[in-house]
């Protein structure tokens, strides 16, 4: 059971406290949502493709959950730092008091069931300064499949007092991540054959970064979308060269999925910044290398 008042030790190990565990399963949530003061919940159910995550909120969510929009909330403008780039911290700001943030609630967020658009957004506020952020692991499926409760009302919670402090997780730029790739390990989260660069179905520009590792975000989870145990995916991550170097980092197409991957690695017990831009990113600027196969 991942009991979202158990300490989670720090990334590295050491016997240091890290704060809460990043994840929390179905008793757990369904324990606090009944113990005041309840955690704030958010729902982000998003697809790259479709259809809009608020069409399945609003057929039924969890009751008291807000819906946040992974494209208009948890991103700025698509442009030159990429597809989902950093939002604008006092916009972002604005989104997490109408949903009733506040400084001292802990914050619960989930999406469909693997947890890829709910990592983006623990990895937003998580940046912006948020500490007691975690993830319902398997998402909407789970609870509902659990048999816990859901509903199609909408609450209209009172407003919050979160402030963003940026800089609450590292973070990557495009020179960041070509030196990283060079010193360090820098993970390539999405699938392997946009990783060769045979297909890219959404980016102009096929291929990867120069000396990246491909480590699909697909493999930290089972079929069900839940986590992979710790261990599992400590022994994952060492394959990639990751559990032992100095630093690691991971990118994607627009930096969602990576976000997945960063919080694999943290549940691992492995510390990794995140490449926001990542591969939409990358390719706006002709002079960087691209690399296939």
């Amino acid at each position: 059971m991942t009991n979202a008042d158990t300490p989670f030790p720090a990334p590295g190990g050491g016997g240091q406290t890290g704060g809460v565990h990043p994840l929390i399963d179905v008793p757990s949530l369904d324990r606090l949502l009944g113990e005041p003061p309840a955690p704030v919940l958010l729902d982000v159910r998003w697809s790259l493709t479709g259809p809009p995550g608020a069409e399945a909120y609003r057929r039924g969510h969890l009751p008291g959950a807000v819906f946040v929009d992974l494209d208009r909330d948890v991103a700025g403008e698509p442009g030159a730092g990429g597809r989902h780039p950093l939002p604008d911290p006092d916009a972002f700001a604005g989104v997490m008091r109408r949903a009733g943030l506040t400084e001292a609630r802990s914050v619960v967020v989930y999406d469909e069931a693997d947890s890829t658009a709910a990592a983006r957004l623990w990895w937003t506020l998580r940046y912006f300064g948020h500490e007691r952020v975690r993830v319902l692991d398997g998402g909407y499926r789970a609870w509902h499949d659990a048999g816990r409760p859901v509903t199609t009302d909408e609450p209209a919670p009172a407003s919050g007092d979160f402030t963003p402090r940026p800089g609450g997780l590292p973070l990557l730029d495009a020179d960041g991540a070509a030196a990283l790739a060079r010193d360090g390990v820098l993970l390539d989260a999405r699938a392997p054959e946009r990783f060769r660069g045979e297909t890219e179905p959404v980016d102009p520009v096929a291929g990867h970064v120069p000396g990246a590792v491909n480590a699909p975000t697909q493999g930290n989870v089972g079929v069900d979308g839940r986590f992979l145990p710790p261990d599992v995916l400590r022994e994952r991550f060492a394959a990639f060269g990751a559990t032992d170097a100095e630093e690691v980092g991971a990118y994607c197409g627009s930096g969602v999925t990576a976000a997945h991957e960063v919080l694999a690695l943290t549940v691992a017990g492995v510390p990794a910044a995140l490449y926001v831009g990542s591969w939409s990113d990358w390719i706006t600027d002709p002079s960087r290398p691209v690399a296939t196969g």
